[in-house]
């Protein structure tokens, strides 16, 4: 519900549905749970416990990611001097849909060694910025769903 209530506008009208705060799909709480989650079972089913190595960006998804993140800094700053937690909101579920198409477009655990440790890199990276801009939200992540 929180994420149901930060997510408009605030000079916009309030719709309450559940459907829509429970869909694992659109723009809600769950779907980017879910994407947090997808993000951790790759590290689960690679065992996968530390993260090294830089980061090389290759392919279109991997740089569209990449470029996304760098702008996490600027929607925190936007939603702290706004009052706009829609600002993070949004960013968030973009965010996801980045690593989406990133984890259609470029495989991780099957990718050659070097491929395979900067994917991983970037994977944890996208997983640290959705866990902290849920937590500035006040939403819980979880490992499993």
């Amino acid at each position: 519900m929180k994420y149901a209530d930060l997510l408009p506008n605030r000079q916009t009208d309030y719709v309450f549905s559940w459907d829509k705060m429970l869909a694992l799909n659109g723009n809600t709480a769950p779907y980017l749970q879910y994407a947090y989650t997808r993000i951790r079972s790759i590290f689960r089913k690679g065992e996968v416990s530390d993260v090294k190595g830089e980061i090389k960006l290759t392919e279109t998804a991997e740089l569209a990611l990449a470029k996304h993140m760098l702008n996490f800094s600027l929607v925190l700053e936007a939603v702290s001097d706004e009052y706009r937690p829609n600002f993070l909101c949004n960013y968030l579920y973009e965010l996801a849909g980045h690593f989406t198409a990133f984890y259609e477009a470029c495989p991780v655990l099957k990718a050659a060694p070097g491929v395979r440790a900067s994917r991983l890199a970037l994977a944890d990276l996208t997983g640290r910025v959705l866990k902290q801009g849920l937590d500035v939200l006040g939403i819980e992540t979880l490992d499993q769903m």
